[in-house]
């Protein structure tokens, strides 16, 4: 009797259960959805999970699963630092638009004022040179400096650049709005002009983050030297791509950072998963001339090397010698620009007429 009655408690709660664990959609993947979804009571439900979680400001915090309602200590406010509103990690820009999907599909208020927000966070969060810092308020450290770090300035550009054109989802959206989301991107284009590296009077690429004073390329943390990135430089060429009628000076930058990445490649490596002798997981860089061509996070300044730097901050040209924890938790080599070089750039340039 007792084992029955154990089956069927454990039956009931299958069947409570699994409904939603089989229906459930990965916060990561909330804005990769089919259209009909949006209307869905699912998209309903994560979308008043998402208000909840905005901050006062109108930004939204990182690293949050905010497909399920955010718990008490953090409407408490009892962790601080893991409320405040950033850009980085994809925050702010995936509940933009996700929000805007939703409404799309069918109308709210709630829903309208938490986006025209989400857009106010951004607008008031840009500095007066056009770009932005990871976190605003401003945390100091190199919180502070321009961050093309994981696409987080691009994030905010491409979602401001939808919005000045009314686009889609964003058409509820007021004309003074508009008006400055217009105005911030093109100052945030300019700020992209500014900070693309020249070595020996030619245009290259772009650090992963920039000095918001100097604009001269920065530390972030130990393992993000000043450098030219192979990864961040492929997003923000992109964007720059997506400007109708593009001017003579973005056209020079966009030439000069694919003509860049088409001569940095690392050819002869390829990355491996390995077995440490403990057991766990390694990751190496080994010899393989088959291998397709790769870029690496970090460019040496001046030199183009390839570098790769650990915790201790110390820059080395091999991917060996830094510390296993990094090697398998961060990525300093992969093949980011690949499909930018071989097929979008050279459409971009027929569809601009360009020789």
């Amino acid at each position: 009797m007792l084992r029955a009655g154990l089956i069927f408690c454990c039956l009931v709660l299958a069947s409570r259960l699994a409904p939603e664990t089989r229906a459930a959609v990965p916060w990561n993947k909330v804005n990769r959805q089919a259209v009909e979804w949006y209307s869905s009571d699912e998209a309903r439900t994560i979308a008043g999970n998402v208000l909840q979680y905005q901050t006062p400001t109108g930004g939204w915090p990182k690293n949050h699963d905010m497909t399920v309602p955010p718990d008490a200590a953090f409407l408490a406010e009892t962790a601080p630092d893991h409320r405040a509103p950033t850009i980085d990690n994809d925050a702010t820009t995936t509940q933009i638009q996700f929000l805007a999907r939703v409404d799309a599909a069918q109308s709210d208020a709630n829903r309208q004022q938490a986006i025209v927000r989400g857009i106010d966070y951004l607008l008031t969060a840009q500095y007066a040179n056009g770009g932005w810092p990871q976190y605003y308020p401003v945390i100091p450290g190199y919180y502070t400096h321009i961050t093309y770090n994981d696409n987080a300035m691009v994030n905010a550009l491409n979602v401001l650049r939808a919005v000045s054109v009314g686009e889609g989802p964003y058409a509820f959206v007021d004309q003074d709005r508009r008006a400055k989301s217009a105005d911030a991107v093109q100052r945030g284009i300019s700020c992209i002009l500014r900070t693309q590296v020249k070595q020996d009077g030619q245009l290259t690429a772009w650090c992963a983050q920039h000095d918001e004073s100097t604009l001269e390329p920065a530390w972030a943390r130990n393992f993000e030297p000043p450098s030219l990135s192979g990864n961040e430089s492929v997003a923000i060429v992109r964007f720059l791509m997506g400007i109708d009628n593009p001017p003579p000076e973005v056209i020079a930058a966009i030439d000069g950072a694919v003509t860049w990445l088409h001569a940095v490649p690392v050819h002869g490596l390829r990355i491996e998963n390995t077995v440490a002798a403990d057991g766990g997981k390694d990751r190496h860089a080994v010899s393989d001339e088959s291998a397709p061509a790769l870029w690496a996070r970090f460019y040496e300044l001046g030199t183009n090397k390839p570098i790769y730097v650990g915790r201790d901050k110390v820059i080395r040209y091999d991917f060996n010698e830094i510390e296993r924890e990094r090697r398998i938790g961060y990525n300093y080599l992969g093949e980011w620009p690949a499909k930018l070089i071989l097929q979008d750039y050279p459409r971009w340039r027929e569809r601009n007429h360009l020789p």
